[in-house]
């Protein structure tokens, strides 16, 4: 590469600001570690490591991949053909899988003991988009502006999700450090047979793609509670942990307009220079919502609005216990992440229906920039590259094969891990797909609005302040208002360090 194309390239390629502002332009702008004797509790797939004998003759080079732990252990050999087959990936290139721990949080420190000890190996991180940035600000992942060629930069940039690329973009230089291989986010799952008995016309007002508001959607799961012969009439996630604080209300507050800090663009940083705007009035009025769903709570800004239709048990419920009572049958609307699709789908068929997350005002009336309307948190994982590796090249080409859109497709049919980039979720190929094909439209639309979790290096503390006070709200122990300035406070104190 030419001193003036890479300067070319720096200018015109991957940078924050352009995916924000991209999201519209491209159509489109999601859970839970070397060799596998470094792996503490993982292992490896079996694969033969070192130097290989390609199909041509020639030497192979393996590349080793600390990789999801169940897909290890049950679908090694049809990821690694994949990559060669749906990917392209050259035979003289061979895949180990490092199976890393279940439990992500082992899995991150144990990535995090490898590359402090600078490792060269693994060559290749499966890595969850929440925790990139805290590896980036270390200096402990390969720059893939530098590593990533031109071709491969732009397709990112033009095709995939922006706002789940931007959780792999370096805030402050712009530069690239992991490659999208499949988002993650929820949906609001719904029975159709019982809200239609209600009386109501889920595909002739189109719920599948165009978002309710909060106001309207309350009033639909109040009036078909007391029609239908179910418990509850909305089931979700709001006990004391991090999906609370990365995403049920990350999702309710930055429906209404609020942020944890200040708006979308302040979401990674910089820490101790960006507002804490919790006490906002949309962020309590987000909290009272949840007040009013759960215990029928009467607000001056909440008139017209349906109540008293969610159980007390939300206060306790995370993605599994939420979901129990919903595919028992005892629940109309339920809101989880595409894995209980395909759980729900199995129980209900056609009956089950699939919607945006409601909102409460709109994005032009957000007291925030880059906040209101419909919105999912945003999960899933990213391929992220070990900096001290010596492999660097074939690295390169097995990143150029995740990113081919048949092998995208291959991950959606095998695991339900949805493509990163949006022209697939339009695509004949995904809605063939049995059952995530019938729910496309509402997963893209679901993909165009997302919010990321405002993961920093201080992001453990802060979500535990944010998990205590959002559920100490909506369970009465105080007012969203004190509540709220509870956490002001905490918050303020995390980001200036004390």
């Amino acid at each position: 590469m030419t001193e003036n194309s890479e300067t070319e390239r720096k200018r015109s390629g991957i940078s924050r600001r352009r995916f924000v502002a991209g999201a519209g332009a491209s159509g489109i702008a999601a859970g839970l570690a070397g060799c596998a004797s470094v792996f503490n509790g993982g292992g490896s797939d079996g694969n033969a490591g070192g130097t290989q004998t390609g199909e041509a003759g020639g030497e192979a080079t393996t590349v080793t991949w600390g990789f999801d732990a169940t897909v290890v252990q049950d679908h090694a050999d049809e990821v690694r053909d994949a990559l060669h087959e749906e990917g392209g990936l050259s035979d003289t290139i061979q895949i180990e899988f490092a199976q890393g721990q279940p439990d992500s949080g082992k899995r991150r420190a144990n990535y995090n003991r490898l590359l402090s000890s600078q490792e060269t190996e693994p060559d290749v991180f499966l890595m969850d988009n929440g925790w990139v940035n805290v590896f980036v600000q270390r200096g402990q992942l390969a720059n893939l502006s530098d590593l990533l060629t031109d071709d491969m930069l732009s397709t990112i940039d033009e095709e995939y999700f922006s706002g789940f690329t931007e959780t792999a973009v370096d805030p402050s230089s712009g530069d690239l450090f992991g490659v999208p291989l499949y988002p993650d986010y929820p949906t609001m799952l719904y029975r159709k047979d019982l809200v239609e008995k209600a009386g109501y016309s889920p595909e002739s007002e189109n719920w599948a793609t165009e978002p309710m508001t909060w106001k309207r959607w309350s009033n639909v799961a109040a009036d078909t509670l007391d029609s239908a012969d179910v418990e509850y009439g909305f089931s979700t996630q709001w006990d004391i942990y991090e999906g609370t604080a990365c995403c049920t209300f990350n999702e309710v507050l930055s429906s209404w307009g609020g942020a944890y800090f200040g708006g979308r663009e302040n979401l990674f940083g910089p820490v101790g220079d960006r507002p804490v705007t919790v006490d906002s009035q949309p962020v309590v009025n987000s909290l009272n919502m949840m007040r009013k769903f759960v215990h029928d709570e009467d607000f001056d800004e909440l008139d017209g609005y349906g109540g008293g239709f969610t159980p007390t048990n939300v206060l306790g419920w995370i993605e599994d216990g939420s979901l129990a009572p919903f595919l028992d049958g005892n629940a109309v609307f339920h809101r989880n992440w595409p894995y209980a699709i395909n759980q729900a789908a199995s129980e209900f068929g056609d009956d089950l229906g699939t919607m945006p997350i409601p909102y409460a005002v709109s994005e032009s009336d957000a007291e925030f920039q880059g906040t209101g309307g419909t919105t999912s948190a945003l999960g899933g994982w990213h391929v992220t590259v070990n900096p001290y590796s010596e492999k660097h090249d074939a690295v390169r080409e097995v990143i150029g094969a995740t990113m081919k859109p048949e092998f995208q497709l291959f991950l959606l049919e095998m695991e339900g891990w949805l493509p990163p980039r949006g022209s697939l979720f339009n695509s004949d190929e995904a809605s063939n797909i049995d059952p995530m094909g019938d729910y496309m439209d509402t997963l893209r639309v679901a993909g165009e609005n997302t919010m990321a979790r405002p993961v920093t290096a201080v992001w453990s503390d802060q979500s535990s302040k944010i998990a205590q006070q959002a559920n100490r709200a909506v369970n009465q122990d105080v007012s969203s208002a004190k509540a709220m300035a509870t956490l002001q406070s905490g918050l303020e104190q995390t980001e200036s360090g004390n």
